[in-house]
């Protein structure tokens, strides 16, 4: 929300006072929600439903979710899908996937449905599934990554045979109310739109068939459904100075508000392990974020400069892999060389190359472990300086924005930025003490 009134005092110099005391007073109550990333602007999960074939009392559709976010992936424990059926609906079987809850089957005589409630969730099959019980794309145990990331294991399906829910294009209605969680919220999903029917190439490549029918559904994601408060900060700090400017304090919230825990904590596992769920156990830190980013501006060269990025984890209860970075800053478009992190150009903004995406080495440094001696993963970047725009001053070596794993980290204050000594200012100060001086003897040699 600041960064949205600088960005406007920025632009517009003469913005009247009254904006300005309106916008200080209404910026502690506004919670955006909108779901517009940015830096990922197309970003957005797609959920295709196509039918595949009719049934004597419905038919048989292939669900299909692509993650189309550039780094916004979905981990452990994994996605789960829900909707509301428009009709009478029951599933009466799934391959790839399956219900949480069967609900009420008591009307039917026999082999009851795989599931009979009105609003049904679906979760993914773990891996090891038995082959039959599997189709293409499925059995990840919810894990989708993202598209820049892994676009191959960006995609995940079930199969779902549905009954009493019409046999023809005018009888089928679509569902509705279409939620998807990953694990927790955070995603909003629009109504089910009919499409032109997908189309299928077969193996040999030589025959296409399609679709008896498709509707697509669109999620969006916004990090302050997602949670209350950030999930990661920013530090700072520079060769040229000595000051280490800290995560802002309270940026993810204040011990006196949090449980955490001290990294000195006598038996500290067992403490970690007293209760098993995803929510998140932090060190006691100023900060009190689960994820800390550290850029250190390290040394510089005639025509190069380098920075070391740090990435420390402080939540005791929670791994992360494939984590990712998305690094803003001006000179990504002269990035030299890169040390044992991979490296993707994301152009959000056209043809201005300021935006990395960073993540680790398979089997190497792609796993970020819980709070302790090994919860780091660091690495250095080689920038080409460009002699028209390069400089410390000001702040300038330091990133825009980094988000870690798709969520916004709270940056320092730009006047809190390690400051570049000058000779000007140094002068400016000697100059001041001298004219304090003359007035000190002045008012000297006038009591005397």
């Amino acid at each position: 929300m600041m960064g949205f009134f600088f960005s406007l005092m920025s632009h517009h110099k003469a913005v009247p006072t009254c904006f300005v005391f309106f916008f200080l007073l209404s910026c502690t109550c506004f919670t955006s929600t909108e779901a517009y990333d940015a830096l990922d602007p197309n970003g957005n999960i797609t959920i295709k439903w196509d039918i595949i074939s009719w049934t004597p009392d419905g038919y048989v559709a292939v669900v299909t979710m692509n993650n189309f976010q550039q780094y916004r992936h979905i981990a452990a424990p994994g996605w789960s899908m829900g909707w509301t059926w428009a009709k009478k609906e029951v599933i009466w079987s799934m391959m790839g996937g399956q219900t949480t809850e069967q609900g009420d089957c008591s009307k039917f005589k026999g082999n009851p449905p795989h599931c009979c409630k009105k609003d049904p969730t679906v979760v993914d099959l773990l891996p090891g599934t038995p082959y039959n019980q599997q189709i293409a794309n499925c059995c990840k145990g919810g894990v989708l990554s993202s598209w820049a990331q892994d676009p191959t294991n960006a995609v995940a399906s079930f199969q779902v045979s549905v009954g009493r829910a019409g046999t023809t294009n005018r009888t089928v209605k679509v569902p509705k109310n279409f939620t998807l969680k990953a694990p927790g919220p955070g995603y909003t999903c629009g109504p089910a739109k009919i499409v032109p029917p997908t189309k299928f190439i077969q193996s040999d490549k030589r025959r296409v068939t399609q679709a008896l029918m498709t509707w697509n559904v669109t999620c969006t994601y916004s990090q302050f459904l997602a949670q209350k408060t950030p999930t990661c900060c920013v530090s700072l700090s520079s060769f040229y100075n000595d000051t280490i400017v800290p995560c802002p304090t309270c940026a993810c919230g204040c011990q006196s508000n949090s449980s955490c825990v001290n990294a000195n904590t006598p038996h500290l596992a067992s403490v970690v392990a007293g209760k098993n769920n995803f929510s998140p156990l932090v060190q006691c830190t100023s900060h009190m974020c689960p994820v800390r980013v550290h850029w250190h501006v390290k040394l510089n060269y005639k025509e190069y400069w380098r920075v070391k990025v740090t990435v420390t984890n402080f939540n005791y209860r929670m791994n992360y892999s494939e984590w990712n970075l998305v690094v803003q800053h001006p000179n990504f478009d002269n990035l030299t060389q890169l040390f044992s992190f991979n490296y993707k150009s994301l152009t959000p903004y056209g043809d201005i190359n300021d935006t990395a995406m960073l993540w680790g080495v398979k089997f190497y440094n792609d796993f970020l472990n819980e709070a302790g001696p090994n919860g780091n993963v660091q690495s250095e970047l080689l920038f080409r300086k460009d002699k028209s725009t390069f400089t410390f001053e000001k702040g300038w070596a330091f990133p825009r924005r980094i988000y870690f794993n798709g969520d916004n980290c709270v940056m320092p204050p730009p006047d809190a930025y390690p400051w570049l000594p000058n000779a000007g200012s140094q002068k400016e100060v000697s100059l001041l003490v001298l004219v304090l001086a003359y007035l000190v003897s002045l008012v000297f040699y006038a009591c005397a």
